[in-house]
């Protein structure tokens, strides 16, 4: 039976490697029929091409106007696309939220519910609401000017800034904004004199306090519910018992009456709403 089955596969291997070598053949003349006229006639003409907007960054104005290299200018565009998630959560309501509802997860004490990849969708989207207006304004000054070529890469940036610094300008406090000035030893009698990277790192700071600040008064009444509760087991000897077993189903209940994630939810915005 061996030798019967090794014949029995040399056929089958030869049959397949006849197949491949058909297959691969018919390849190689479909490319090289087509290539060449991919190449030479088969290419659409240069008018019906697509091809992208080149993108130029010039500093300055008039005489002193300089364009910076393409080498240079892609650095830049990478640089850029890298600080993405850094500037979505130094520059935004991000953090504010993201903190409440991680305070607000530790309070109910259901550790993993909601997951993180939910409470970041929820912050993500309800910071896109937020921030929609400031969005609109750069849209409007800043990027549709530029396109048009009326404003060079440097005053859209500028134009945009300003948005973002009128909006981180309604929460920062007056104390940590002299702290910042102060340390980096910058005087200024208005906020437009405070540099930028004087105004995010003030920005930050206020937008931590006031959400551990939101933090503490939505993490009070689930506290008095573990007292209660630890109280309550306490006094009937159940040492043994862990409270937070007992405690979690009243907390969720006393969440789900009072529609917890509606209040929480219309405070922040309304915290940035009505800044």
């Amino acid at each position: 039976m061996r030798p019967l089955l090794q014949a029995d596969g040399n056929v089958i291997i030869k049959r397949l490697s006849r197949r491949s070598v058909i297959f691969f053949a018919l390849v190689a003349a479909y490319l090289a029929l087509w290539l060449p006229g991919a190449f030479a006639g088969g290419a659409p003409p240069p008018q019906e091409q697509q091809r992208i907007p080149d993108i130029n960054i010039t500093l300055g104005e008039g005489a002193e106007a300089t364009t910076i290299s393409l080498p240079l200018q892609i650095l830049l565009l990478v640089t850029v696309l890298s600080l993405l998630p850094s500037i979505l959560i130094m520059l935004t309501s991000f953090t504010r939220i993201v903190i409440v509802f991680h305070f607000m997860r530790q309070a109910l004490g259901t550790q993993t519910v909601p997951p993180n990849q939910v409470l970041i969708g929820m912050a993500l989207f309800l910071t896109m609401m937020i921030m929609w207006p400031v969005g609109q304004s750069i849209w409007n000054d800043a990027v549709v000017p530029y396109n048009e070529g009326n404003l060079g890469a440097f005053q859209a940036v500028q134009a945009a800034e300003g948005h973002i610094r009128n909006f981180m300008m309604k929460f920062i406090r007056e104390r940590d904004l002299n702290l910042f000035m102060e340390i980096s030893g910058v005087q200024a009698s208005t906020f437009e004199e405070v540099p930028t990277y004087v105004v995010v790192p003030a920005f930050m700071l206020s937008e931590v306090k006031t959400a551990f600040e939101i933090g503490f008064l939505v993490f009070l009444p689930f506290l008095i519910i573990d007292m209660v509760v630890a109280s309550v087991l306490l006094s009937m000897g159940m040492i043994m018992l862990p409270p937070i077993l007992i405690s979690m189903p009243f907390k969720l209940l006393v969440f789900v009456l009072v529609d917890g994630w509606y209040l929480v939810i219309g405070s922040l915005v309304r915290s940035f709403t009505m800044g």
